[in-house]
């Protein structure tokens, strides 16, 4: 069965923007990434080019209504595009197009990035899961545990326990270390880390770890899976193991392999700077991000740093797909994508969920990426496939991968107040064109 390419795209009008768009459409087209079994494809079900303009309907509404300022989206089956589309503008200032080379703050989905260059580390015996933390950052040796006070949370009344056991790496890889976001939790746990002046001045990852290792955990370890600061914890452990900054690192192993070449944590020219997508000016939340992002140069966030571009992540969500192998090149030994790829928080773990689970109904959490194990509650179930992978970010950005479409899909936009009724309705959209609901 062939695929479609859907080459309705909504680019700029002048002749150096439709020529540079042009450019990256036929790169997109002849992303030729390994052979696959014909016959395997065969009987995998391709998308429905009626039900991939409802895509673009649901977007082209979106943008007309003022409710987001543009998106680019990319839906990638057997390693070509089926679907590249843009929409809007990438700042409603300058009214500048969306393109496929707009550049976006990934927030969150830098997580799988960092987790993959840990798992590197792993996979060639240089780091283990079960290693304490404070193997390798000593200061997390003396961390404490901070027990909920009574009295509305009266820091006064705050008792401080020793970790029933140390918080080890594979605690920061599934999101059990206790560390949290200074946004999440009981409000104790957020007076504390308003408290801790954790973006004070100018500061590293180095600086960045010693001084969330001064407050205490908002659980026992490997007890709760809390969304946090965690994977920045790690992006400094990759650092001290590989002599290397995080950017370092990533780009030597990751980024330039892949041929990710706008993925970055700071942006080098004016030509870069033109191509960021910028939020609503009524989204104050991505605002102050920006800003905070803009202010702190030196900070290489392993858990919400980077930049990049739809055809930019589309290598590295392929490579997932690939089972951690592009073009002939291993990134992952079978071995480490498949304990990546695992959930390590389900059943017999000993791992709770509360509020605050972001994976969502039907889906555990391996090494940085929820995998789906199940259909989940909800009736009829979202929609998704057993054992498709995910993440998504505060900003909209979100991406998945699905073996057994063999298909990958990524939507990135810049929107904090829409994202919760945007993303699942793109996804439904997504499977809805491939019949799989």
């Amino acid at each position: 069965m062939s695929c479609r390419y859907d080459r309705v795209v909504h680019i700029a009008s002048a002749a150096t923007q439709l020529l540079r768009a042009t450019l990256l459409l036929i790169a997109a087209l002849t992303l030729c990434l390994g052979a696959f079994n014909a016959s395997r494809a065969a009987d995998i079900p391709a998308p429905s080019p009626e039900k991939l303009a409802r895509i673009t309907e649901f977007f082209n509404d979106e943008v007309a209504s003022g409710r987001l300022p543009g998106a680019v989206i990319l839906i990638q089956q057997h390693g070509k595009p089926v679907y590249l589309q843009c929409f809007g503008v990438r700042d409603v200032a300058t009214r500048a197009p969306m393109t496929p080379d707009t550049i976006f703050a990934l927030h969150s989905m830098t997580k799988p990035i960092t987790s993959v260059a840990a798992m590197m580390l792993i996979d060639e015996g240089k780091l283990s899961p079960q290693d304490p933390l404070s193997k390798y950052i000593p200061a997390f040796a003396d961390v404490k545990v901070g027990i909920e006070p009574p009295n509305d949370n009266n820091l006064s009344d705050l008792k401080l326990v020793p970790p029933v056991h140390p918080v080890t790496i594979q605690d920061l890889m599934r999101h059990t270390s206790g560390i949290t976001y200074e946004y999440i939790g009981a409000n104790w746990v957020q007076q504390i880390y308003m408290q801790g002046h954790l973006f004070d001045g100018q500061f590293d990852n180095k600086a960045f770890a010693e001084r969330i290792a001064k407050l205490p955990l908002s659980r026992q370890p490997g007890t709760l899976w809390r969304y946090g600061h965690s994977t920045d914890v790690l992006g400094r452990v990759t650092e001290i193991i590989s002599g290397k900054t995080l950017y370092q690192f990533e780009k030597e192993r990751i980024f330039d392999p892949l041929r990710m070449t706008s993925t970055k944590f700071v942006l080098d020219s004016g030509e870069e700077r033109a191509r960021m997508a910028r939020p609503l000016p009524s989204d104050k939340i991505l605002l102050d991000a920006e800003r905070d992002r803009l202010a702190h140069p030196e900070w290489e966030s392993g858990g919400g740093g980077l930049l990049s571009t739809v055809l930019d992540y589309a290598w590295f969500a392929q490579m997932l797909l690939n089972g951690g192998e592009l073009d002939g090149r291993r990134y992952l030994s079978p071995a480490a994508f498949k304990d990546m790829t695992t959930d390590h928080i389900g059943p017999g773990s000993g791992v709770g969920r509360d509020y605050w689970y972001f994976p969502g109904d039907g889906f555990g959490y391996g090494y940085g990426i929820a995998v789906r194990t199940d259909p989940g509650i909800a009736k009829p179930p979202p929609a998704g496939s057993i054992g498709e992978l995910k993440w998504d970010s505060g900003s909209g950005t979100y991406f998945g991968v699905d073996p057994k479409l063999d298909m990958i899909y990524i939507l990135l936009e810049q929107t904090q107040n829409e994202r919760q009724r945007i993303t699942p309705a793109f996804k439904k959209l997504v499977y809805d064109a491939f019949g799989a609901n």
